[in-house]
């Protein structure tokens, strides 16, 4: 599809730096800018956590004087020319990562609307306000062409305040915004290029963007400062002065997986895949603590993998599914005739993980027989088979979990002080899901794409409403919770639609949502406010039915779209024809 706007022609003709004088008597031509609500409602403040989302993606506030000063420091510290490919890869990043949300944003939006929500976004990120003046776009033929104007950029604004008006352009950042924006939208390399700046005494910034290729020789002076994604292929710079950026760039946006297959950026989470890292290549005995559902087994496997006896067996039991009469010889094996009933021989668990990991999870639920038994096992390498004459030696690795305070057990004599001491070799702290709510949008998408695969349901993603309820949600079941809920929602939403409430919230979860959106008018309101403004909640305060849910949504997207059916029915992810029918359905009677 090829969108165009009328200077489209007139404008890609000019001379781009020759002609400045003769372009400005042009008249900009007029392009529909699509409106930005839809963005700003990804916008949400949540000041109880410290967080300012936009979308799943954490932001911060910035002084504008801050900006200046740490562009300075950066100039006069490792050189100017250091400094502008630093910040222009910066950029780069942001806008990379902006044009992966707006594909699940404006994902039926059509092409011209579609690549408007990037100018769009770094103006409700409060960096400048974008004026299109020719925009050119065919993603199926990778043509490109796109020239802009930058009004009142924050940017050049912190830059002059540190050096006044100079001879080149300083807009380093939002030229590799633009660069990651339109590379990633369009799937190959588009060079943008800055031909006025206000720091250089111009009323308003004028940016270029074209694929790398039709910039010709003349793109050798911009590519030393992208030296990131698909640039590098362009570029003449050897691949060991590659910088860290470039090799950042090569991971997904959404969901990346560490080196343990797991999914996770915040500071907790990082802290124990370092933990698993340091103790992995030993023989200490790893004891996980956390509350349950936070992923305990998952780390212990990784554990496992990157110990030096990740070629033996992985042999994990649980200790609270076994009853009491059966956990000596579930443990150490039994022989024949060892109890009624045993008519053969068989091996325990410890001898199953025989040159190998035993994990023991829930291991405070243990009696104080079987950890008399456990200890002695511990210390002495070896065990006895139920109804044997002899002792076996076992060559195990020992990782236990718990989610009880073993040592509160401990003192209330309940788990014995000595195998605690055995046990508590190397503990590790597993934080529970409201503790390191950066990974929650992480896992979000991660299990979107996981269930959508394996129940064969194409889902476009996630309602605002939806991913404001799960970033506030307290998360009593941790990682194990959200992934249920998630696999609950593919299974009750739509085919080719998006998850909401409607979908998450179907087993009596509640939710204290105290986070602040923007409204229309610019005003911040509290996201649940916001709803209740237009529509009453239950009296009680509660989380509403499915039934409930559905019929609030229906109100509020008529209202959001001043009761034209077509329009609430995009909102809403679904036909019209559908709509009108669940209108019916709850006695709705569109205004």
């Amino acid at each position: 599809m090829t969108v165009r706007s009328p200077r489209r022609v007139e404008s890609e003709g000019l001379a781009l730096v020759g002609n400045i004088i003769e372009r400005d008597k042009l008249h900009a031509p007029t392009i529909r800018v699509p409106d930005i609500q839809d963005l700003a409602k990804r916008l949400r403040f949540a000041p109880q956590q410290g967080r300012i989302w936009l979308d799943d993606q954490r932001m911060l506030l910035l002084h504008v004087s801050s900006l200046g000063a740490l562009r300075q420091e950066l100039i006069e510290g490792i050189g100017k020319e250091a400094a502008r490919g630093l910040i222009t890869r910066i950029g780069y990043q942001a806008g990379a990562r902006d044009a992966e949300m707006t594909k699940k944003v404006r994902a039926a939006s059509g092409t011209f609307d579609d690549f408007l929500a990037g100018p769009q976004l770094v103006s409700l990120e409060g960096i400048v306000h974008c004026e299109p003046v020719a925009l050119d776009i065919d993603v199926e033929r990778g043509h490109y062409f796109g020239d802009f104007y930058l009004i009142d950029c924050a940017e050049d604004e912190a830059h002059i305040g540190s050096y006044g008006i100079g001879q080149e352009p300083v807009c380093w950042m939002l030229v590799g915004y633009a660069c990651g924006y339109t590379s990633t939208f369009m799937g190959r390399p588009i060079l943008w290029r800055e031909l006025e700046c206000r720091s250089m005494g111009h009323h308003k910034c004028w940016v270029v963007g074209k694929p790398v290729e039709e910039w010709g020789d003349d793109a050798d002076d911009d590519l030393r400062f992208l030296q990131i994604g698909d640039f590098v292929k362009w570029s003449k710079r050897p691949e060991a002065d590659l910088p860290a950026a470039s090799r950042l760039a090569a991971r997904p946006w959404a969901g990346a997986e560490n080196d343990f297959g797991m999914v996770g950026i915040s500071s907790g989470f990082n802290a124990v895949c370092h933990m698993v890292k340091k103790a992995a290549p030993t023989e200490a005995t790893v004891l996980f603590l956390g509350e349950s559902g936070v992923g305990k087994e998952v780390f212990a496997a990784n554990l496992h993998r990157l110990s030096r006896r990740a070629e033996g067996p992985f042999v994990a039991v649980n200790c609270a599914a076994i009853p009491e009469p059966l956990m000596e010889s579930e443990l150490f094996g039994v022989e024949r005739g060892g109890y009624t009933g045993a008519t053969t021989s068989r091996p325990g668990r410890f001898e199953r993980a025989h040159g190998g990991t035993l994990f023991l999870d829930e291991i405070g639920t243990l009696s104080f027989t079987a950890q008399g038994k456990l200890l002695r096992a511990l210390q002495l390498g070896q065990i006895d088979r139920v109804g044997d004459t002899r002792a076996r030696h076992v060559d195990v690795r020992v990782i236990a979990a718990t989610n009880v305070n073993l040592r509160e057990a401990v003192k209330d004599g309940t788990f014995r002080e000595d195998l605690f001491y055995r046990l508590n070799v190397f503990p590790i702290k597993v934080p529970p899901l409201r503790e390191r709510r950066d990974d929650i949008p992480l896992m979000m998408n991660w299990f979107l794409r996981k269930f959508t695969k394996k129940h064969g349901k194409p889902i476009t993603g996630f309602r605002e409403r939806a991913v404001d309820a799960l970033l506030n949600y307290e998360w009593p079941g941790n990682v194990r919770e959200l992934e249920n809920m998630i696999e609950r929602a593919v299974i009750l939403a739509d085919e080719d639609g998006a998850l909401d409430l409607c979908h998450l919230l179907t087993a009596g979860e509640e939710i204290d949502s105290t986070s602040f959106i923007l409204r229309r008018n610019g005003n911040i309101a509290r996201s649940r406010d916001h709803i209740a403004a237009t529509h009453t909640l239950p009296a009680s305060g509660s989380i509403p039915t499915l039934a409930d849910t559905e019929a609030l949504m229906l109100r509020t997207a008529l209202a959001e779209a001043d009761g034209n059916l077509s329009r609430a029915a995009r909102l809403l992810g679904i036909t019209r024809p559908k709509l009108a029918y669940r209108l019916r359905k709850h006695k709705i009677e569109a205004e």
